[in-house]
């Protein structure tokens, strides 16, 4: 009953389309600066305080962003990590708001709730597992990666993070996605449901009109992704502002220094 009422709900939706046709960084580079033309008459961001080496400097950003990262996984991958968190909760695709609404006009809410959790278990099961991705992209970052970082904006490290582990991230969180929502009857419907509409779409109407909806895993995997990059750059900018989340002697040094 519960797989007749989905599909025609499915079908009405999509016949509906066929039819129709930070600034805390800021101060400390502004500091370091002050403090190097003071010292050497000149500004460069290739050394930050006279009492840290490079290898002290480079060591203590390669910390602070092992420790941000930690702490999202550590938010992210746990029960309700997602589903609890508007931040980064995974909500029905945009192009199937339509179906979800027929859904609850039809008495459907539970199957409408369970597909939503459905999304977001599968991201909570796969965070966990892409811990490695993060800790070999913060070994090979070099000197000149670690100036640029410092030099940049107060998520400059989240986006040195996306250039080097995206597609790493994207190959290892999708099988774990895949297993998790195969193993919820209601998204196995809907699956199921695009397949069959998918064999009569002869013009390619329906990857058009549910983007990337269309294929549901593709959907969580990229979702996942953005609301893991969203909790690193968090983590990223409360390092950087915020002396009481530098959790080690190195992270105070590092980021300390200055400001003494």
């Amino acid at each position: 009953m519960i797989k007749h009422t989905l599909m025609v709900i499915l079908f009405i939706g999509f016949g509906g389309f066929f039819t129709a046709a930070f600034s805390g960084w800021q101060d400390w580079v502004k500091e370091a600066d002050s403090m190097l033309k003071s010292t050497t008459g000149k500004s460069t961001a290739s050394n930050v305080s006279s009492a840290l080496s490079n290898d002290e400097i480079s060591r203590g950003l390669k910390e602070a962003l092992d420790v941000g990262v930690k702490k999202a996984i550590d938010m992210l991958g746990t029960e309700n990590g997602f589903l609890n968190d508007q931040s980064v909760k995974i909500l029905m695709p945009e192009s199937m708001q339509k179906v979800e609404k027929l859904l609850r006009s039809f008495g459907q809410e539970q199957m409408a709730d369970e597909f939503v959790t459905s999304m977001n278990r599968a991201a909570e099961k796969a965070v966990p597992e892409v811990s490695n991705v993060f800790v070999d992209a913060i070994a090979k970052m070099s000197l000149d990666d670690a100036r640029g970082i410092l030099q940049g904006s107060d998520t400059a490290a989240t986006d040195y993070f996306k250039k080097n582990t995206s597609a790493q991230l994207s190959e290892l969180i999708k099988p774990y996605v895949n297993d998790a929502m195969n193993q919820t009857q209601v998204t196995q419907y809907y699956k199921a449901m695009a397949g069959q509409v998918k064999k009569y779409d002869t013009f390619g109407m329906m990857d058009s009109y549910l983007g990337s909806a269309a294929d549901i895993d593709n959907y969580v995997t990229d979702k996942t992704m953005e609301g893991l990059f969203t909790k690193i750059a968090d983590q990223e900018k409360l390092i950087r502002a915020n002396p009481a989340a530098r959790s080690t002697e190195l992270l105070k040094d590092v980021f300390g220094s200055l400001t003494k």
